[in-house]
């Protein structure tokens, strides 16, 4: 039983599995039939779910069915949401049922809800999308809102443009970012900015660049030019900082500093524990340097480290995911993207462009009034967290 359990641990360390069932996946499965502690069942179980991200439809080993029955029997909650998951990537359509079952249920577990949701999008189980849009008021809201980027569903943008102006900051860039990540969702969303439902401020430049690659003119009639300055960088660096150095920096309020950086700068960068991770954390960067900000800020692309190009997968049913690549085998592709990963099977990449620029857009300072530019760099400046303003 001691080889088994290494032989399994060194399987899982690799994350990959072939796309059939083979023997590395059986001696897994039967090492779990004789181990009774749940804890190490769900890191087992966790590993197994790893090696088969991205994937569907997969057969499933020898002796999964019985393994499957035992753990039933166990009744423990977090192994049973990961045994769902697991089979409904074997094709096991209770599995499924159960999930849509679990991620209905109000009264179970956001953890759980999140955990069935999540096995039903990486299964694009055709069921799910028409159950979506009631599960937008819940606590499960956001998580919703994004799971509609993984089909193709027509009625997606009328249900999210709908509720759009009764939502708060975090929910509104989330269904602006849904609607980015398919061409007949993005074209609704450039309809809904025409019509002065979406606010041209409420576009973050991340997605801005995503809609006019998509788009091309019809994204920049109704949006404007997307700003591009790094090749007359040095010219915008000198302008900004002459401005800054004349400005008294002593009168800025680092706590709307901050709430500008919410806007701008957090759904990618990591500081005082707060922020997604595409992007460098800024905690302990040279935030107080002025030349290093306006360099980095108004010229992101200047020198950027290869983890940190931008990478555009347009999946074969449509589906865009702009992010850094996290992680690579034979089988999938993980992005880091802004809010989520997303992990892609390479048999369902129609397309794949990595660019030699930053995932961080040009021209961020560009859409700020000089003001704002000053309290954000107040903010940058603080060693510790500030409260956000007052309301």
């Amino acid at each position: 039983m001691r080889f088994s359990l290494l032989l399994c641990l060194a399987f899982l360390s690799l994350g990959v599995f072939p796309l059939r069932a083979d023997p590395q996946l059986d001696a897994i499965v039967t090492a779990l039939k004789g181990i009774d502690d749940p804890v190490i069942q769900t890191s087992f179980l966790k590993g197994i779910l790893g090696g088969l991200a991205g994937r569907r439809d997969v057969d499933p080993p020898k002796g999964w069915s019985a393994l499957k029955s035992k753990l039933e029997k166990q009744g423990n909650k977090e192994v049973m949401g990961l045994v769902g998951q697991i089979g409904q990537v074997f094709g096991d359509e209770s599995a499924g049922d159960s999930a849509l079952a679990t991620l209905m249920d109000s009264k179970a577990s956001l953890e759980e809800r999140k955990l069935a949701l999540a096995g039903l999008v990486a299964q694009k189980n055709p069921r799910l999308p028409p159950k979506l849009a009631l599960l937008l008021e819940q606590p499960i809201g956001i998580e919703a809102t994004r799971a509609y980027s993984a089909f193709d569903f027509k009625p997606a943008p009328k249900v999210l443009l709908s509720r759009y102006s009764k939502l708060g900051p975090e929910e509104r860039r989330v269904v602006v970012e849904t609607l980015a990540s398919r061409k007949p969702y993005a074209r609704a969303l450039v309809t809904a900015m025409g019509k002065g439902k979406v606010a041209k401020e409420e576009i973050p430049a991340y997605v801005a660049r995503n809609l006019q690659s998509m788009l091309g003119d019809s994204f920049e009639k109704v949006y404007g030019k997307v700003q591009a300055v790094s090749a007359d960088k040095d010219k915008q660096i000198a302008k900004y900082k002459s401005m800054i150095l004349a400005s008294d920096i002593s009168k800025a309020d680092a706590s709307k500093g901050r709430s500008i950086y919410q806007r701008t700068c957090a759904a990618c960068h990591i500081m005082y524990g707060e922020g997604g991770k595409i992007g460098p954390e800024l905690t302990g960067s040279n935030r107080s340097d002025l030349d290093y900000f306006l360099l980095n800020v108004l010229a992101p692309s200047y020198d950027v480290p290869e983890g940190y190009r931008m990478v555009t997968i347009t999946s074969k049913d449509g589906q865009v995911s702009v992010g850094n690549v996290m992680e690579e085998d034979a089988n999938k592709v993980v992005l880091n993207m802004v809010g989520q990963q997303s992990v892609i099977a390479k048999s369902d990449i129609k397309n794949r462009v990595t660019s030699k620029i930053s995932m961080m857009p040009e021209g961020l300072l560009l859409a700020l009034k000089d003001h704002e530019i000053l309290d954000l760099i107040k903010y940058l400046r603080t060693e510790k967290q500030v409260p956000l303003p007052s309301l």
